[in-house]
């Protein structure tokens, strides 16, 4: 299982060799801003993205929106954390040496990869992290999903994963964050929905201060209040005497 791209020939070596290349021609400056965006940037990117999500959805639409929003928010991390479990075994079982093992002239940028390359571990947990929070927010998720797409681009940038080890984690990213998605949501709704009655933590899931009605009007957004029944008193006399 460890041959699985050691020929020059191959596509997946060539395209390996032609983005790694880009590194060879790149200032030293740039390959070390290559270096941390792929070590550590994409990640707090990822991070701060989560944290814009929700301190939006919990200031907009009804009780309900909000609770069902930060239900698809705390699963996007436990789905990234799912799929990292996943790859443990397929990794021992693929036993895919990193490329630089098995291939000469790649500008490696990161010391000390030694362990297995397919699946790409950053690749699965941002694209995980990306499609979890589609589940939450389309607009955000894709954003996220933008970001997981350019940490793929810089683990080959970097030299330590081969452009299968980056789709590999991508398959599988999304498959555990929308295949368990269901089952989780089911579980996590009901939680979240008692966190957002309590009194103390409710702010979590629902801030005490929405958005006001004109703000969310002018951005077609719907805050969820009940429009008057008929007899309910809230027309004024002109209303009653033409109802009458």
């Amino acid at each position: 299982m460890a041959g699985l791209a050691l020929d020059g020939s191959n596509p997946d070596v060539s395209l390996l060799y032609d983005i790694n290349g880009l590194a060879k021609s790149a200032p030293t400056w740039f390959d070390r801003v290559m270096e941390f965006i792929g070590e550590y940037g994409i990640m707090l990117g990822m991070v701060l993205v989560v944290l814009w999500c929700w301190w939006s959805v919990r200031r907009r639409g009804t009780l309900e929106d909000s609770v069902t929003a930060v239900s698809g928010i705390v699963w996007a991390p436990l789905a990234a954390g799912i799929a990292l479990l996943i790859n443990i075994p397929i990794r021992g079982f693929v036993e895919r040496p990193r490329p630089f093992k098995d291939h000469q002239g790649l500008d490696v940028l990161v010391d000390g990869k030694n362990d297995f390359s397919f699946v790409s571990d950053h690749a699965t947990m941002a694209m995980a992290l990306g499609v979890g929070l589609f589940v939450a927010n389309r607009k955000f998720g894709i954003a996220a999903i933008g970001l997981a797409v350019l940490e793929g681009f810089c683990r080959i940038y970097m030299g330590v994963h081969y452009p299968t080890d980056v789709i590999g984690g991508f398959a599988l990213g999304t498959a555990a964050a929308l295949l368990l998605a269901p089952l989780a949501m089911m579980l996590l709704t009901p939680l979240v929905g008692a966190v957002s009655r309590s009194p103390r933590v409710g702010r979590l899931v629902r801030s005490r201060r929405p958005l006001s009605v004109a703000g969310a009007g002018s951005r077609g957004e719907a805050l969820g209040i009940p429009e008057p029944r008929p007899g309910s008193g809230g027309g004024g006399d002109g209303e009653k005497g033409l109802a009458a």
